[in-house]
């Protein structure tokens, strides 16, 4: 015998009795189908984080853009991370126009072992222990509300510029998906998330 609030009873008894079935609970998507049929339709700008690093935050004492070896660098996982994403967007069939990158080589390497390609933009460089947020951030955002369907572009950036665009805080690797029109009082939606 059921033990059911009297009330629920009844419901549960006129259901049955009108030959109706309970709703089935309704599955929740896999990860990242929202990402990729995004992408899919096309016109997005996907800011990237570089992916997993060496242990440690920043750089070290008296680092120098365009050599590597004064750098926080991609640890071979984070390399690896970074291929498979690559290996993603290949099997997801998700065509990427541009590819633009911070000078950091944490950066030019994701996007490289990503995607074949990039071009430095100034405005993707981490502004953590110097740089000009406020201008950045601007310029990315001009960048994101400017952007033309059905191109998608890719953005291999830091986590400093993607929390000051988003407000959202993105693990190593991880990837926001924009779309014009998605800014909210000076902050942009992140519409769909994706770690590799």
């Amino acid at each position: 015998m059921l033990n059911l609030p009297r009330r629920q009873f009844l419901q549960t008894l006129a259901g049955l009795s009108a030959g109706l079935c309970w709703p089935a609970r309704a599955e929740p998507s896999p990860p990242g189908v929202a990402f990729w049929r995004l992408l899919r339709e096309g016109g997005c700008v996907v800011l990237m984080r570089h992916a997993q690093t060496v242990p440690g935050v920043g750089d070290p004492a008296g680092f120098r853009l365009g050599q590597c070896s004064t750098q926080r660098n991609l640890s071979e996982a984070g390399r690896e991370q970074a291929r498979q994403l690559g290996a993603a967007f290949a099997r997801e069939g998700v065509r990427v126009d541009d590819v633009r990158s911070s000078a950091w080589c944490r950066c030019t390497d994701t996007a490289d072992l990503a995607f074949g390609r990039h071009s430095v933009w100034a405005t993707a460089n981490s502004f953590f222990q110097g740089g000009e947020r406020g201008t950045q951030t601007r310029d990315m955002g001009r960048f994101v509300r400017d952007w033309q369907a059905p191109r998608n572009a890719v953005i291999v950036t830091h986590q400093v510029n993607m929390t000051a665009l988003t407000g959202e805080f993105p693990a190593m690797g991880e990837l926001f998906l924009l779309r014009p029109g998605a800014e909210r009082e000076g902050r942009w939606t992140v519409l769909a998330r994706h770690i590799p």
